[in-house]
């Protein structure tokens, strides 16, 4: 798990409207969401983990160990139960809604040389995303 802490600032993202739009987020989050270029740091906290998401929107922190569900806000509201786990060389992160007809998702982050990349499935639309 500790290869995955650094801090990574976002160099592509591909999909990411149509994603969101499967999602069930609204047009004006969307294109807010499409403008901006998020930082991301994975902290080894001793006991636990956190993802820090950094961006001129909003920032957000997720804190988790491996296997246990947490409850998390996604980025536009969306309760979720989260679950990480370590699945061979990649970190993945299983969100299931709280609330009746949000949908769920499953981001995968591996690490590719230098750069964090991330694969986000949710509703039958695929993101991916490349950190440096």
């Amino acid at each position: 798990m500790d290869k995955f802490c650094g801090y990574y600032n976002m160099i592509s993202s591909e999909n990411f409207d149509e994603y969101m739009k499967k999602l069930g987020v609204g047009f004006a989050l969307r294109m807010i969401g499409s403008k901006t270029k998020p930082s991301l740091e994975i902290v080894n906290n001793g006991e636990d983990f956190s993802i820090k998401t950094y961006s001129t929107f909003k920032n957000t922190e997720l804190k988790f160990k491996l296997g246990e569900s947490v409850d998390e806000t996604t980025i536009d509201g969306r309760p979720m139960k989260t679950t990480f786990t370590l699945e061979g060389e990649k970190l993945v992160q299983k969100q299931v809604p709280v609330k009746e007809g949000d949908k769920h998702s499953v981001i995968t982050r591996e690490i590719v040389g230098e750069n964090l990349v991330t694969v986000s499935l949710g509703s039958f639309s695929i993101l991916h995303t490349t950190f440096a």
